[in-house]
């Protein structure tokens, strides 16, 4: 006896509508792979915009135009009354001048005519069926979406251009073309139309460079790489929190305001409520009463560090001292740090540097850690694991953007990626980097290298990418090219603080043991010649159950570059503010 044929079991994934919107996400529909034949027949809603369209129109019907038979011409009477001659004329005045109008003869030949004939009404627009390719920004693809012109009339002989928005509700139904996708949606409801102008929309054109959408950042989200640069960067924010909540971090949130120059190095933003910066007059000054200076140090640094030099009248300003956006947080992570253990940062911070630098901009969002009881060795390792956690959770969690990264940007991303995941990093001293450095002789570098000057970019460039073809940290730095917080090493000339550079990237993570012995830290507060009332809290933690500690900052949007592909990092922030620059 022969067994009846079962049919296959098909899984029918879950459709659930948004909770704030009403509406499927296409990622739903279009990454469920073999599932898909279970979605068939579903009615759902879903919205996005057009990335691409077309009208197909039907063949119009020519039967109107055709000669009537003489039946159809001179229908026998519906009863027995028998017409008049005038009103069988009359009654065939239509198609008398359907027969004029086919002969091109011009009813102003026949003004009798002309005054028994009425208007003809312009003929409707032949049925037709657009077919566009929506996308939400959940998906790496775009939906197809079937629209009968009965459905829209108005558009009919209209096709809806690129850009336009939709809301649509339909049934999922199986492809009709041989493309790749599988399905698609015959709508049969137009809840939404946003119209586009075409003529000025910036995307109208196709494969837009990436240089010229930083023109348009408030429309560049549309399109297929900036979407999925941006999912990627949300999804690495996620693995970021994840990493230290998992390894027992609290989540601190630092002041972007601050009073105090953390670094020592760096040109910073000085905020001030002042109308003596010459922002306007009149009106035009009270309207901007709140205002952003970019304080330029360009003399001397000795004539620019805080306690010295020339200040501003600033007892009038808000806060009554100078005040500066952050440059860096770790400063007033350690106080967490010195209370609650192991603690962590995540937000802007900012530098007022001119440079022309493609890894740099005014405003970069970081990581900053801060462990309490621990030593530079333990916040290499931290900043090594979490590195490689990093990038194995984009490779897990981001496989259609990555598979998209591989395809458009760089073929060998994912590869360098978990070439990095499986291998350990090489660490060397500062004092050892420059030895390897100068006994390169097939290379000539720009900046002349000596001991005790900082290493330049393509001086960790040719460490990370030609010499040891992997990530390096580098310790030990001199004293006198790190920030003055960083613990004295006991040779007296060299400080306990590290760089990691990771190969076609450059320096990615930059962190250092914190110095907790007072009276070094006054002694190097000194050298840096820093106004002890400023910094008079900090001098308390070391007062006050003092311990060892050492943190990190990682460069968020560096890390973004590199799981991208990419190389210029203002692809890659959502509204970059570079010199001369910050249109919205």
């Amino acid at each position: 006896m022969m067994e009846s044929q079962q049919e296959p079991n098909v899984t029918i994934p879950p459709l659930i509508p948004l909770e704030y919107s009403n509406r499927v996400m296409l990622k739903t529909i279009l990454e469920c792979g073999d599932d898909q034949i279970g979605l068939f027949g579903k009615t759902v809603v879903v919205g996005g915009w057009v990335k691409s369209s077309k009208e197909v129109k039907r063949e119009p019907v020519a039967a109107a135009l055709k000669p009537p038979t003489a039946a159809e011409a001179f229908p026998p009477s519906p009863g027995p009354k028998e017409l008049s001659c005038v009103e069988v004329v009359q009654s065939r005045i239509p198609f008398f001048k359907k027969i004029i109008r086919v002969f091109g003869v011009s009813s102003d030949s026949y003004p009798g005519v002309r005054e028994k004939f009425e208007p003809v009404p312009k003929p409707p627009p032949p049925p037709s069926k657009f077919f566009l390719q929506i996308n939400d920004g959940s998906s790496i693809s775009s939906l197809m979406v079937v629209i009968d012109s009965a459905v829209v009339p108005v558009y009919a002989g209209h096709v809806l251009p690129t850009g336009t928005c939709i809301l649509a509700q339909g049934v999922l139904e199986k492809s009709s073309s041989h493309g790749k996708q599988t399905i698609e949606l015959k709508v049969e409801k137009i809840l939404h139309i946003g119209t586009v102008e075409p003529d000025t929309y910036p995307l109208s054109r196709k494969r837009l460079p990436l240089d010229s959408l930083r023109d348009y950042p408030h429309i560049r989200p549309r399109t297929t790489t900036v979407a999925s640069i941006t999912r990627i960067r949300d999804t690495l924010d996620f693995a970021a929190h994840t990493f230290f909540h998992n390894h027992g971090f609290l989540h601190v949130q630092v002041p972007i305001i601050t009073t105090i120059d953390s670094e020592g190095f760096s040109e910073k933003f000085q905020v001030t409520t002042s109308k003596k910066w010459g922002l306007g007059s009149g009106s035009d000054a009270d309207v901007r009463h709140e205002t952003v200076k970019a304080e330029q140090h360009i003399e001397a640094r000795e004539k620019s560090k805080l306690g010295t030099g020339v200040k501003p009248e600033v007892k009038e300003d808000f806060f009554g001292r100078q005040s500066y956006l952050s440059v860096s947080g770790r400063l007033h992570l350690e106080s967490y740090a010195c209370a609650l253990g192991n603690v962590y940062s995540f937000g802007p911070r900012f530098r007022a540097e001119k440079t022309g630098s493609i890894k740099q901009v005014a405003e970069m969002w970081v990581v900053e850690v801060e462990i309490a009881f621990s030593q530079l060795e333990d916040s290499m390792k931290c900043a090594e694991d979490c590195f490689k956690f990093l990038c194995k959770w984009i490779l897990d969690h981001c496989p259609q953007d990555m598979k998209f990264v591989t395809k458009r940007i760089d073929k060998t991303i994912v590869h360098r990626l978990e070439y990095m995941m499986s291998i350990s990093y090489e660490r060397i001293s500062y004092r050892e980097a420059v030895d390897i450095l100068r006994k390169v002789t097939d290379k000539t570098f720009e900046t002349k290298l000596r001991w005790g000057v900082p290493l330049t970019a393509e001086h960790l460039s040719y460490l990370a990418d030609d010499h040891y073809k992997r990530p390096v940290i580098i310790y030990d730095y001199p004293k006198a090219v790190k920030p003055f917080y960083v613990r004295l090493n006991d040779d007296g000339k060299t400080v306990a603080a590290f760089d990691m550079v990771v190969p076609k990237m450059g320096t990615v993570i930059t962190g250092s043991q914190s110095e907790e012995r007072l009276d070094m830290l006054s002694a190097r507060m000194k050298e840096f010649d820093l106004s002890r009332d400023q910094y008079e809290w900090y001098q308390d933690l070391r007062k006050h159950g003092t311990v060892k500690h050492s943190g990190f900052r990682l460069g968020f949007d560096l890390m973004v570059l590199l799981m991208t592909g990419l190389t210029d990092v203002r692809d890659v922030v959502p509204f970059p503010r570079t010199h001369g620059k910050a249109n919205n």
